[in-house]
């Protein structure tokens, strides 16, 4: 059975939210523009990438000896997974979490090196990190692409 669904104008002009009809559509609004569905669609991903992180110093060696590096990818993941958790429950995303996961993203990328003077660090940790920081990185960008185009329509 499809729910019917009513539009809510939004202030100042912003794109409408779909929202189900009922008495009860003061909880989470659905995202009815492109933008919030993107918006979504980058916490999400951010969301993956940031559990990925944690995640992957008990599927992959990180490093020959110590764990600074188990500790490093531990909390990075949780901090990419707690901004990807705030990016969706905005509709539309805010311009602060795209901020932070690029930074994020850029830590990613410049740890391994770092954590490689003081223990052997795994090719198996470069790889993983620089690919999940890209990832961060480029999702960060085309979100605040497209927080830029929508502050010059205004």
């Amino acid at each position: 059975m499809a729910t019917p669904l009513a539009r809510r104008p939004e202030p100042g002009g912003a794109s409408p939210q779909a929202l189900p009809a009922g008495p009860g559509t003061a909880g989470y609004a659905v995202p009815a523009s492109l933008r919030g569905i993107g918006a979504q669609a980058a916490g999400a991903l951010g969301l993956l990438t940031g559990l990925w992180v944690a995640l992957s110093p008990w599927f992959i060696t990180l490093q020959d000896g110590g764990n600074n590096a188990t500790a490093v990818d531990l909390i990075s993941g949780l901090a990419v997974a707690a901004v990807g958790a705030f990016a969706l429950a905005s509709p539309r995303g805010f311009s602060g979490l795209q901020l932070g996961s690029l930074l994020l993203g850029i830590w990613l990328i410049i740890s391994p090196p770092i954590l490689d003077h003081k223990h052997p660090i795994a090719h198996a940790m470069y790889w993983s990190n620089s690919f999940s920081g890209g990832v961060l990185i480029a999702l960060a960008a085309a979100g605040l692409g497209f927080a830029a185009l929508r502050r010059t329509a205004r």
